[in-house]
């Protein structure tokens, strides 16, 4: 008995202590959790603050050049006269450049994820992989170098000079890796089950993959797409390098060709009007590129619904 009163004391104070350093723990963790979600949230608001203080600077700067003629007339001297040109010349490329990038992309994702193993398979991912990471300047410089100076083989020259086939094609360099990767992790995310029960019931490979693998992740091949046409929408680099500029209306492939991006560039650097003109361009561009990101939201929201 004696020895019994003798210890609880000791296991009070032993238990007392452990109590005070769980609160201790239990406030040092309170208060880490505390000032890490204060400062991510700080973060994002600042994040948010600056993408609204750039799109509020681009919608003041440029909201008094918008208007009919913004978008109908051909560009004149000290900036007047609109970008007509600039966005029939950019929707022309895009969609030669789309014509070409998105089967390639699509089939070269459907080899990868489907058929794609042994060597050839790694070192096509690895070039998808290289290509994709390459900034779009090289590839412009590429396309210069081999298709608009040219060069000669065997007598043979490549030369196309500038023109909208050659800014389709450094567009379309840009798109079909951001479509291949993007398409072969979303393929990837079918479940092995509806590829299994296909070939149980008979389907050959090629079939269970046009039959059930793409229509199961459409939505997210779409958006694959768009983000890819998005993307090269706002380059500026290549074109400057292949396309070449042409102040009148031109729906021929072979002619050079204005765009959107190079347009900005263009009145960025002139006199008069021109600098609100770029202003007034550059709000076009955004909102094109906003559009694009609400279509891929829609389609991604789709896509995890139908999932």
């Amino acid at each position: 008995m004696a020895t019994d009163m003798a210890v609880s004391p000791l296991n009070r104070d032993a238990n007392e202590l452990l109590v005070k350093l769980e609160l201790s723990r239990l406030t040092r963790r309170k208060l880490m959790n505390s000032f890490m979600t204060g400062l991510f949230t700080a973060l994002t608001i600042l994040s948010v603050l600056i993408l609204a203080v750039i799109v509020i600077n681009i919608f003041v700067n440029g909201i008094s050049s918008i208007n009919l003629d913004f978008f109908t007339q051909l560009p004149q001297a000290g900036g007047r006269g609109g970008i007509g040109n600039a966005i029939v010349g950019t929707l022309l490329m895009l969609l030669m450049a789309s014509v070409v990038s998105v089967p390639l992309g699509v089939l070269i994702a459907i080899f990868l994820s489907e058929f794609g193993k042994g060597p050839f398979a790694t070192a096509t991912r690895f070039c998808v992989d290289l290509l994709l990471q390459t900034p779009s300047i090289v590839i412009g410089i590429f396309i210069w170098t081999t298709l608009v100076n040219g060069i000669d083989i065997g007598g043979f020259s490549t030369q196309i000079g500038f023109s909208a086939i050659t800014g389709a094609i450094a567009l379309s360099l840009i798109m079909i890796p951001i479509i291949a990767r993007s398409v072969e992790e979303i393929l990837r995310l079918v479940p092995d089950l509806l590829r299994e029960a296909g070939l149980a019931l008979g389907l050959p490979r090629w079939r269970v993959v046009t039959m059930v693998v793409i229509p199961t992740v459409r939505p997210g091949i779409i958006t694959g797409v768009i983000l890819s046409i998005a993307r090269a929408a706002g380059e500026t680099a290549p074109l400057l390098l292949t396309a070449g500029y042409l102040s009148n209306w031109s729906f021929n492939p072979a002619d050079q060709a204005a765009s959107i991006t190079v347009m900005i560039y263009r009145y960025s650097t002139g006199i008069g009007d021109e600098p609100a003109r770029a202003w007034g361009a550059t709000l076009v561009l955004v909102v094109v590129i906003a559009i694009f990101s609400a279509s891929v939201r829609v389609f991604s929201g789709k896509s995890k619904y139908e999932a």
